[in-house]
């Protein structure tokens, strides 16, 4: 969602599940930036979150998933704002749309979003990982595409609209990272632009 992206997992409230599962992710993320992904156990984890072995697995699958945070939910949601677009709306607009509405961070949940791109786009180990993840993006969005158009969503179209779009998207969130100018919507709108133009400023 993309880019898609990746969101911030908050404390529940009530049955304390929420809030050990964001500590393990907090944990993972701090070992995870300062030591490296590889050099990091899941016994140092645990110890870090003050928990065990056995209740990093019960809320966390491995390492990984401790960086995407809630990546199926990211996905779910990007799924559900392409299906409510409505199909008065341009297929490439409600695309754009979507993948900037999934991706609308509080700003007190920018700092752990830096992070987990940081991690994701630098680290060998999860940029191999990443292709099984994206691929659930271009499905949400192909699908979406392949609806709209009357087509199958293994057709060409529909699967050049979700990579393309991925693509840029992925590229917005690597310029966004280095400082550049502007909020991670406005990047993300205007590699959108470049794209649904045609790369404008190259003619």
């Amino acid at each position: 969602m993309s880019p898609p992206t990746i969101t911030a997992v908050p404390p529940a409230v009530g049955d304390g599940l929420g809030s050990t599962h964001a500590r393990i992710e907090r944990a993972a993320l701090e070992l995870f930036t300062a030591e490296g992904f590889e050099q990091v156990t899941i016994e140092e984890i645990a110890a870090a979150a003050g928990t065990s072995r056995r209740t990093f697995f019960r809320h966390v699958g491995g390492k990984a998933d401790a960086v995407w945070g809630d990546f199926a939910g990211h996905v779910s949601r990007l799924a559900a704002l392409l299906d409510a677009a409505g199909d008065d709306v341009p297929v490439l607009p409600a695309v754009f749309g979507a993948y900037v509405e999934v991706n609308d961070y509080a700003e007190a949940d920018l700092p752990v979003l830096r992070q987990r791109m940081r991690l994701i786009l630098t680290e060998p180990a999860l940029l191999a990982h990443s292709q099984l993840r994206y691929a659930e993006v271009d499905e949400a969005v192909a699908r979406y595409v392949a609806r709209r158009r009357g087509q199958d969503p293994a057709d060409l179209l529909p699967r050049l609209v979700a990579t393309a779009t991925r693509a840029a998207a992925t590229t917005a969130f690597e310029v966004w990272l280095t400082g550049g100018d502007g909020s991670l919507a406005e990047v993300l709108r205007t590699a959108f632009a470049q794209l649904a133009e045609g790369f404008p400023d190259l003619r």
